[in-house]
């Protein structure tokens, strides 16, 4: 028997007190959510976009406890709720997103959902792909590879998602110079730069496309 999703709701929450028929924009987190708080924060106030929910894999994850200041349903979900489309399928559709952005979350899409919403799921990568892309390749792991092979620059990506880890069609690269003196925790830093600079930006005229 699979085990009942939980959807958890901090405050109460209406769309009546926003747009009648917004672009709804649905979030998918791993871990701290500093991207997802960054998206949240530059779409407060917009007249037609509504962040509909963050989904979230990972009941430790800092951003369930940030989310409680939130008026936005957080859902969290396991492995095997996430395989079965008759089980995931309708649980996301019930927010009818327009898109959904993967920040920072940490599983393969399974080809149903892409197949469900093509080119309307993207995700963020912390590397210039191809380079640094592929199964096992996130957060610090990428940032040590670079510093490893002595690159002289790296970047994000922002990419639609299809059935290979970090293979979709691109759709915008924000890149940083790197100094020998750099180390995985300062290029940390700087892609955590160009994340909250550019990543609410790409979204939005994605959003308006």
């Amino acid at each position: 028997m699979v085990k009942a999703t939980r959807t958890v709701f901090f405050r109460k929450f209406s769309l009546n007190s926003l747009n009648s028929n917004p672009q709804k924009l649905v979030l998918f987190a791993s871990g701290s959510g500093s991207n997802v708080l960054n998206v949240i924060a530059h779409f407060a106030k917009h007249p037609s976009v509504l962040i509909a929910a963050v989904f979230c894999n990972n009941p430790n994850a800092g951003i369930v406890e940030k989310m409680k200041v939130h008026a936005i349903p957080l859902v969290l979900f396991d492995k095997k709720q996430f395989q079965d489309a008759e089980v995931f399928l309708p649980l996301l559709q019930q927010y009818n997103p327009s898109f959904i952005a993967l920040l920072g979350f940490l599983w393969r899409v399974p080809n149903y959902l892409v197949d469900a919403y093509p080119q309307h799921i993207i995700n963020l990568h912390p590397a210039l792909l191809p380079k640094y892309g592929g199964k096992g390749m996130y957060g610090m792991h990428v940032h040590e590879a670079v510093k490893l092979a002595k690159e002289t620059e790296t970047g994000i990506s922002i990419h639609f998602v299809n059935e290979h880890y970090d293979e979709g069609k691109l759709i915008a690269q924000f890149k940083t110079q790197l100094t020998e003196e750099d180390t995985p925790q300062s290029i940390a830093q700087k892609i955590h730069a160009l994340e909250h600079k550019h990543v609410p930006a790409v979204i939005e005229d994605l959003l308006k496309a």
